[in-house]
């Protein structure tokens, strides 16, 4: 259980800012909001910020029905979480910025210059990427010693592990701060080199891309290969259920990359891509492999 008596590593930030709404960042928000620190969710469209909110809340309640969450730990919660659209403002003073934008590096580089400007002169930049190099990301800081890949994974609130990616520039202090940041909020770490895909995104990618490639050429219904992996394999998802709680535009993004630095491998399949040019997604859309509730 989470309680209020709590002894946290040392380094802990007393600001955490988190850049994008989405399911990646809402679930970072809710991991922050376990530990002492105040936190900032910062995202350009307001109604994604409403909407993060409610369900960060409702995650809370959640943990203190199951007994993971203390009820002093959710009182503190709900008054240290505060929203913006404005990046310079959520990011001003911040001792942690961790990004989870959308998978462009055009993107994360404006993100992360803005975070560095306004954050606090000595703040850790964190980059969330599933995938793409934490090396060229934080090449965009003036300072990038103190930028760093600290990979979460969906879903936030139950998934323990925090993968954190050690670009060429990142110093041993920003990793052990980043580690401290990971472990106050629950987390297992690992620490990897910035190889494209890391330890576990090139594996979860070719697992989810040859299962829709067998969907593609009829081997098995979508049902019969999730079904075949989770009992035969022993995964608590299938591949194909895990693309449609990840995103396909977004798992669309990292197979690009992937297939651009690592080889054919990693070649998303037709379907794949029809899928995206049609809007099907998964959850967020409500529609992807499977069909879901409106979002």
């Amino acid at each position: 259980m989470v309680t209020g008596e709590r002894t946290d590593p040392p380094g802990t930030p007393e600001v955490i800012t988190v850049v994008g709404a989405g399911v990646m960042g809402r679930g970072i928000a809710f991991a922050g909001l376990l530990t002492p620190a105040s936190v900032r969710l910062v995202d350009v469209d307001a109604g994604q910020l409403e909407s993060a909110v409610h369900r960060i809340l409702a995650d809370v309640e959640v943990g203190i029905d199951r007994g993971k969450i203390d009820a002093e730990v959710a009182d503190r919660a709900q008054s240290h979480l505060a929203t913006t659209t404005d990046l310079a403002a959520g990011c001003d003073g911040a001792d942690v910025v961790i990004e989870a934008v959308v998978e462009r590096m055009d993107v994360k580089h404006q993100v992360v210059r803005t975070a560095e400007q306004h954050a606090a002169a000595d703040a850790v930049l964190a980059t969330n990427t599933s995938a793409m190099s934490i090396t060229e990301i934080i090449a965009a800081l003036e300072d990038p010693t103190r930028g760093v890949g600290m990979h979460f994974f969906n879903p936030v609130p139950k998934m323990k592990l925090c993968e954190l990616v050690r670009g060429l520039q990142t110093s041993p202090e920003t990793m052990d701060r980043a580690e401290a940041t990971a472990r106050a909020m629950g987390k297992q770490t690992v620490r990897v080199e910035d190889i494209p895909g890391f330890a576990t995104s090139r594996v979860n990618a070719l697992i989810g891309n040859e299962a829709m490639r067998m969907l593609e050429e009829g081997v098995a219904s979508a049902e019969d290969i999730d079904t075949a992996i989770k009992l035969g394999l022993n995964h608590p998802m299938g591949p194909l259920e895990m693309g449609d709680l990840v995103g396909w535009d977004t798992r669309l993004d990292i197979l690009s990359y992937l297939e651009s630095t690592l080889g054919e491998r990693f070649r998303p399949t037709n379907l794949h891509r029809r899928m995206v040019a049609a809007g099907h997604f998964g959850r967020k859309s409500g529609q992807g492999v499977y069909r879901h509730h409106a979002p």
